[in-house]
């Protein structure tokens, strides 16, 4: 049970790989704590994961927020008597568009979801941490904006998912002796909603990018945001971890 007794924040958890994640941290003993907007697919998530003999709580909201960061730390010290780690995996792609041709609106609404969040949620969770004696926070990133991972179109995602990576690092440098560590992940081309689920000629599209020539089940990136919030990892902080089938060195 590689995290027993622990409370886990998980945002974007009504479905993909924040709801993979979330049911495979409860299965490993975690209390998991489930944030997104929309709340009947919590409610049914926290279900399953009880019916598998799981602890889940859920509250619905939005993570540009700064009060519903602030909630989800509050609903675990409530309900699990504190927070031990923190999944943080809501996000957007936007209007994909040459900047030249992007609206503001696009722009700050990626920025705020992607980036803005992260420091809302890092601000509530790293005090609830303080208080357990340390902890583990987990950043969904990307491998878009990061090495040689750019695509077009994408410069509001790749602004974010790149300014996630700087966030973390720094976060880390602030918190390490504190017993705070403090990770992105980078996953690639994942089968999700987000990711094409329902579109076959786009999964053939993003699977083509990758080396392994396919996508990644949503359990498989939440195998590594596993890694990174369990003791396993227990020497590693402010690194960007890459799950992409290896999209990031485009070998073939």
């Amino acid at each position: 049970m590689e995290l027993e007794d622990k409370t886990i924040i998980v945002t974007g958890a009504s479905s993909g790989i924040g709801a993979a994640a979330a049911k495979l941290f409860a299965s490993e003993g975690a209390n998991v704590v489930l944030g997104a907007r929309r709340g009947a697919e919590l409610e049914a998530l926290a279900d399953s994961i009880h019916q598998a003999g799981g602890q889940a709580v859920f509250l619905a909201g939005d993570v540009r927020d700064e009060g519903y960061a602030k909630a989800l730390v509050d609903l675990a010290g409530k309900a699990f008597g504190g927070l031990d780690g923190a999944f943080n995996n809501a996000g957007i792609v936007g209007d994909m568009q040459p900047v030249s041709d992007m609206a503001i609106g696009n722009w700050t609404d990626v920025i705020s979801v992607n980036l803005t969040a992260a420091f809302l949620a890092a601000k509530a969770q790293v005090p609830a941490m303080k208080a357990r004696g340390g902890g583990s926070i987990v950043f969904t990133s990307s491998f878009v904006g990061f090495s040689n991972g750019g695509l077009p179109g994408m410069g509001a995602y790749a602004a974010s998912k790149a300014g996630l990576i700087g966030f973390a690092r720094s976060l880390a440098s602030d918190h390490a002796a504190e017993g705070i560590r403090v990770n992105t992940l980078l996953p690639g081309g994942t089968i999700t909603p987000m990711g094409g689920e329902n579109d076959p000629a786009a999964q053939e599209f993003i699977a083509g990018l990758h080396p392994m020539k396919r996508m990644a089940a949503a359990i498989e990136i939440a195998q590594a945001a596993l890694f990174l919030l369990s003791h396993r990892s227990s020497f590693v902080t402010g690194s960007p971890m890459i799950a992409d089938g290896g999209v990031s060195v485009r070998l073939t």
